[in-house]
């Protein structure tokens, strides 16, 4: 009965049943193709990690909503449906291309609480990743909602509050929980437990997960988005939920009080603009480490013939890896939050990437004991588990957003009575020089915590250009490796002339330079494994490598083509 009414319901509010044909299917039970898949549409595109975001976003579109509107309310759904992944209460990064030709990159990353401290997650010496990870210790002050808030009030077409009454009927009627939801509620189900609102929405009362197929409702979530859509940003910055939250932490060993949502805003930046081969690539700024190492490894590679080198892959394989490796050793010690930390404009300089690229032999793996000093570092300074979803319209707006509440379910802490879960983004800073953090990368006093610091972060999204026009719109999930896919998507574009489709179904890999280890997926081949071994790579088969989402522009024509992961169960849409 419940699932006829859900259904019912959407066809309704979609107006067609054709255009919630992915979403009734899913609901059903159906399976999602799990391979690569190209959508295309003259008046707007999008690409996300699930089907039902990617129809909020395409209901956008044909509401009369521009490529902003469609990030925005994908967004908002993903934090409903993909909610281990992202919502609002965790953070983003936003990249716009308008179609005036500006670009902004809205940086809505979490900031350190006012009473955080360089060792608040140090005890009797050494780091408790636990503290770090779950619990009222662990979050950061989220900045997604002010990110969305900016975005639309400044570049869309939509009201933030009809966006927010959409998306709440989602969370109201209820989502039939699909296997990669389902698996990570049964990674988290522990954890998860310890917390009375977590356990409530995600757990069944003797303790076990929600399993695929069961219709997970979220009513005090949709009562969230509804608060919001009356009152406004204030509700969630200002008013009751910063003292929900303050409440809570007081009563349960927290840090996070009123005074620090207060104080809370985005950060409007520059974007970073490099080019590669002819084409300009705008990438996000520090905070985000995947905007500089996305260029500083483009810029190491641009000193080799890739496409020569094709005729043995694990050629290519091998030099992108020990570009990695350079750039990350670099990551380590330099990135952090540029209004704390003074980060060299100088690693994204061609000629500090031509010295780089002088340290790679073709032959064999490279040792990188440490960290290189580019050129002027002390004169020139920069001022997890994640989603990332992609959009575009005919007008000329591009939009690459990545949000996250960092690891699966943040901190694990739902805020009783608001459906909200609250991210555990202070993972993300060096808590000890040189511990490794969950995803085991590293940092250096650039990225140790202070009071009101946004951690480093690895989301990296992307807009390439060519002669000024905008030609793809790209970004993943996956810790550390999303630098790695973007990186890797690009290289399959640019130098390999690839479609979207072609270009997501490659075989990833990844080196992060600390663990000293090749990650790569197992369809490459025993061949090229056994090869990359011979030149001295600690090699580490996976069967998947992080989700790429991506919209591009097909030709030199008006239509847009999306193209969804075929290591997820996403979905382009095109309008």
């Amino acid at each position: 009965m419940m699932i006829s009414i859900v259904l019912r319901s959407i066809v309704d509010s979609c107006g067609h049943l054709t255009r919630c044909l992915v979403v009734l299917l899913l609901l059903a039970g159906w399976p999602i193709s799990s391979h690569a898949d190209t959508a295309r549409g003259q008046r707007g595109i999008v690409a996300t990690v699930h089907p039902i975001a990617s129809t909020a976003a395409l209901q956008a579109f044909q509401r009369g909503g521009n490529a902003i509107d469609a990030a925005v309310a994908a967004a908002l759904a993903l934090g409903i449906v993909d909610g281990h992944n992202s919502g609002i209460g965790g953070g983003c990064f936003m990249l716009i291309r308008l179609a005036n030709g500006r670009m902004t990159a809205i940086d809505g990353r979490e900031a350190a609480p006012l009473a955080a401290t360089r060792n608040m997650f140090v005890r009797n010496g050494k780091f408790d990743p636990q503290m770090s990870q779950v619990g009222p210790l662990a979050s950061g002050v989220p900045g997604a909602l002010w990110t969305y808030h900016y975005a639309v009030s400044q570049f869309g077409k939509i009201s933030l509050p009809e966006h927010l009454l959409a998306m709440a009927q989602i969370a109201e009627l209820g989502f039939v929980i699909d296997e990669p939801y389902a698996k990570r509620l049964e990674e988290t189900a522990r954890e998860l437990a310890r917390f009375d609102a977590s356990r409530a929405i995600f757990l069944h009362p003797d303790g076990s997960p929600k399993r695929a197929g069961e219709i997970l409702i979220q009513p005090d979530l949709a009562n969230s988005y509804r608060a919001i859509a009356t009152h406004g940003v204030a509700w969630f910055y200002y008013g009751v939920f910063p003292l929900l939250v303050g409440d809570w932490m007081a009563r349960n060993g927290g840090i996070l009080i009123p005074g620090d949502f207060a104080l809370y805003q985005a950060v409007i930046r520059q974007p970073l603009v490099s080019t590669y081969r002819g084409y300009t690539i705008a990438g996000f700024p520090p905070p985000s480490s995947g905007g500089v190492h996305v260029a500083q490894i483009l810029n190491i590679l641009e000193t080799f013939d890739l496409r020569k080198m094709r005729t043995n892959m694990v050629d290519v394989v091998h030099v992108i890896t020990e570009a990695m490796k350079l750039a990350f050793a670099d990551r380590a010690f330099w990135l952090g939050d540029p209004d704390f930390a003074k980060i060299p404009r100088s690693l994204v300089s061609k000629s500090y990437a031509a010295t780089l690229a002088k340290r790679i032999r073709l032959d064999r793996a490279t040792p990188v004991p440490e960290h290189s000093v580019p050129p002027n570092a002390a004169k020139d300074y920069f001022g997890g588990h994640t989603t990332h979803f992609s959009t575009a319209d005919a007008a000329g707006n591009w939009v690459a957003c990545t949000a996250t509440l960092n690891t699966s379910f943040g901190s694990k802490v739902v805020i009783p009575g608001t459906g909200i879960v609250l991210n555990n983004q202070m993972d993300d800073f060096a808590a000890q020089p040189g511990v490794q953090n969950y995803f085991k990368l590293v940092g250096g006093e650039a990225n140790a915590i202070a009071p009101r610091k946004r951690p480093l972060s690895s989301m990296s999204p992307t807009i390439l250009l060519k002669d000024r026009t905008p030609v793809a719109a790209l970004g993943a999930a996956g810790g550390p490796t999303i630098i790695s896919q973007t990186l890797l998507a690009i290289i399959n574009m640019v130098d390999f002339g690839m479609d979207l489709e072609t270009a997501l179904a490659q075989p990833r890999f990844h080196h992060q330079w600390s663990p000293d280890e090749l990650r790569i997926e197992g369809s490459i081949g025993d061949d090229a494994v056994k090869e990359l071994q011979a030149r001295g790579h600690k090699v580490v088969v996976v069967s998947t490598l992080g989700a790429t989402q991506a919209v591009a522009r097909e030709g030199k024509g008006a239509v847009l083509a999306g193209a969804n992961d075929p290591r997820v169960n996403g979905k382009a849409l095109g309008w």
